[in-house]
């Protein structure tokens, strides 16, 4: 519909007034339309704020008549069935039971074998004059579906030649060894799931944080992160990464001689004070009435 104008608009007379008195807040009114009326037809929502639902029923040319994507007769056609229907028969977990628990506290750590890190290095898919971060490991391919970190296993470790230097999440024993022996070096950090996915984006260092004092070789400036990498807060997590066996980052607040548990002392360390025992002297027995 086109827009309304007012009548005074329509005198021959309108736009002399209006260029004479343009500045004058009585002929408001008067003043022509700035704004293109087919404005309203143009008008949309936010890209993605709108999901357009599946009309079912309405022709085989859209995908989902006649049937509307339920099959052909059967109970799943005709109406619905509940979760864990068994055909009438006694239900699995009524016969067998449920056993077993899932574990919260545990971690999907994605393997990756030192035979897989040598031939990345070797088809110059990964630099190993710099640190190999997982950043690096997921932009090269070598891992993929990374979800609470990534454990360098020793699956190969005879194949490996060039002193590599690895920052990653966990680390076996053999796997440090062999990167050792190679003249590389192994340090393990601490990674959320969430903050994977910022570092693999770019938005969070992939090595330091406020705990942290990683010494990365030829580096000299640091780049300004959006966002900061977490530490551990679980005591699980801060004894691992204080364990000077798994290389951890955080083996540095260890004194000489001190363990990583914040549970148990070290042996040895600290002071012991001796409880003193009162003697029972003649003169409390001689006031006991018994």
């Amino acid at each position: 519909m086109p827009p309304i104008l007012h009548e005074a608009l329509c005198v021959p007379w309108a736009s002399k007034t209006i260029s004479s008195r343009a500045h004058s807040p009585i002929l408001f009114f008067l003043y022509p339309q700035q704004r293109s009326a087919s404005i309203l037809s143009g008008l949309s929502d936010n890209p993605g704020a709108y999901h357009k639902s599946i009309r079912r029923g309405r022709g085989p040319s859209s995908g989902k008549g006649k049937t509307s994507g339920r099959g052909h007769k059967g109970q799943k056609q005709h109406g619905k069935v509940p979760r864990g229907f068994n055909g009438g028969q006694t239900k699995d977990e009524v016969v067998h039971g449920i056993r077993g628990f899932e574990n919260v506290f545990s971690v999907d750590m994605k393997p990756l074998n030192l035979d897989k890190v040598q031939s990345w290095v070797e088809q110059g898919r990964l630099d190993p004059s710099k640190p190999i971060t997982i950043r690096e490991l997921a932009k090269s391919r070598c891992v993929a579906s990374v979800k609470d970190g990534v454990k360098l296993l020793a699956k190969g470790s005879e194949k490996v030649t060039t002193p590599l230097n690895i920052i990653i999440s966990r680390a076996s024993a053999s796997a440090i060894a062999a990167i050792e022996a190679a003249g590389g070096s192994v340090t393990t950090r601490y990674y959320t799931a969430q903050s994977i996915k910022r570092v693999v984006k770019g938005e969070t260092d992939p090595i330091h944080s406020l705990q942290s004092r990683i010494a990365v070789p030829g580096q000299t400036k640091s780049t300004v992160y959006p966002k900061r990498l977490p530490d551990p807060t679980s005591r699980k997590d801060i004894e691992y990464y204080r364990d000077p066996a798994h290389r951890g980052y955080l083996s540095y607040q260890l004194e000489q001689g001190q363990g990583p548990s914040l549970f148990f002392k070290t042996p040895g360390v600290g002071t012991f004070v001796a409880k003193r025992v009162k003697k029972r002297t003649a003169s409390a027995a001689e006031n006991r009435i018994w």
